[in-house]
């Protein structure tokens, strides 16, 4: 059934501190890092969402023990040799991150799986997986490179010279599963992408070698025999608390103090554009923890906001928070421009798209192209019409753009798919309950 989120209300002046949800890229990397070892691993923190909770399933499909709580979940797994049942239904869900990592993880298994994954998924194009894994010897059945899908893999996989042109950490993270598994050495060329796979593997111990130039990371990969287990307390996700943090600075006089935030330097482009427009966000308390940076965010309310020409070099680190970054610019003085984001319309919806419709939908004038946009800035900008949004395949961070802007900008607005959520905060509307208080 379509739940509709109705808002007729902008937010009043707060003065918080809140805790988000555990960062949904480490949650996903953990359970997949925990099915490999024959020792038990706990993660506390762990995001509890439709996404994780679909590579749980997975990997007790492939014979990991998990036992799952409010307050931790425990894994005990079967190490790198899987042993599951031919033509093994694997369903991914919502989850790019898991589908694509899943192939790698499954590499040397001469079973056959078949992947499947909900409408948006079956979207996405999965030819940039399936191209290096075929390398490394797995066979693959597709229409068009896109879910279902079928593999199977080799009991020998190939270590395999890989160049990874787009940034995506999804399919260098795939590439790199893949490398645990195979005898010798796995060497791959990758364009600036999120970089927690690599943290894990060092800390677990794992022979990897990085070097780090402007544009790419040059990682050396040897195969391995086990894998060691992993404790871990996961940190609050970056993308989830970004919502939160333009709430914020679009709010009348208000201040939000977020807890315990994963900063990698790969995840925070989204704080970096918001600065350079102006934007009052400050990092406190930093720390490292298991080679991730871990820090609290203070934002204040930021008015006098300024227009920005994007530096193409924050897109890969701020991927997953444009959406939200085109808001601010909808409130800022000027003119800002996004460009080389044609990655954005390869997410659970078109995003890119998606951001333009919405920007219409509030009267800001922006002008589209396949890879970029601009936005004209309306600092004075407030609504009093009649918005709705429906249709957007379910795209949780469509959903939670549109509520932050129906807070900051005025008007009625009928949000649908309220569940969307779900694949990535199912705590947003909680949170934001507690800061409206």
């Amino acid at each position: 059934m379509n739940k509709i989120l109705r808002i007729n209300r902008v937010v009043k002046s707060f003065d918080k501190k809140i805790f988000v949800a555990g960062d949904k890229s480490l949650s996903i990397r953990w359970v997949l890092m925990a099915s490999l070892s024959k020792k038990k691993s706990t993660a506390y923190n762990l995001l509890i969402s439709e996404d994780v909770l679909s590579a749980i399933n997975c990997i007790k499909k492939l014979g990991s023990k998990v036992k799952l709580t409010s307050k931790k979940c425990e894994i005990i797994g079967n190490g790198l040799n899987l042993n599951f049942t031919n033509n093994l239904l694997i369903d991914a869900g919502n989850s790019g991150t898991l589908g694509r990592l899943i192939l790698g993880l499954l590499i040397n298994s001469k079973k056959k799986f078949k992947l499947v994954g909900d409408k948006s998924l079956s979207k996405r194009d999965f030819s940039r997986i399936i191209n290096p894994l075929k390398k490394f010897g797995a066979m693959f059945e597709s229409k068009k490179n896109r879910l279902p899908l079928k593999m199977t893999g080799l009991d020998d996989p190939k270590p395999i010279k890989y160049f990874e042109k787009k940034g995506s950490a999804q399919c260098k993270s795939a590439v790199m599963f893949a490398g645990l598994k195979a005898k010798g050495l796995t060497s791959i060329k990758a364009k600036k992408s999120r970089s927690h796979t690599e943290i894990m593997f060092k800390h677990l111990k794992i022979p990897i070698k990085i070097k780090k130039t402007k544009n790419f990371d040059y990682i050396k990969l040897k195969g391995i025999k086990k894998v060691n287990n992993l404790d871990y307390k996961i940190p609050g996700d970056i993308s989830s608390c970004s919502f939160f943090i333009v709430l914020t600075i679009l709010a009348n006089k208000s201040k939000l103090l977020i807890k315990n935030i994963n900063i990698n330097d790969s995840r925070i482009g989204v704080i970096h554009i918001l600065r350079k427009m102006g934007a009052s966000i400050k990092i406190m308390n930093r720390k490292t923890y298991k080679g991730e940076k871990i820090g609290d965010i203070l934002v204040k309310s930021s008015s006098n906001l300024k227009a920005i020409n994007c530096p193409k070099h924050y897109n890969s680190s701020a991927i997953d928070e444009f959406l939200i970054i085109f808001l601010v610019a909808a409130k800022s003085n000027g003119i800002s421009y996004f460009k080389g984001l044609s990655e954005l319309n390869k997410k659970e919806s078109p995003r890119l798209i998606w951001g333009s419709k919405i920007l219409n939908y509030m009267g800001v004038k922006n002008i589209l192209t396949k890879d970029s946009i601009k936005i004209y800035g309306n600092p004075n900008l407030f609504l009093k019409k009649n918005i709705t949004i429906k249709n957007f395949l379910k795209d949780h961070r469509v959903f939670m753009m549109s509520v932050i802007a129906a807070l900051t900008v005025g008007g009625n607005w009928n949000i649908n798919d309220l569940d969307s959520i779900n694949t990535s905060f199912p705590d947003f509307l909680k949170i934001l309950k507690k800061i409206e208080l």
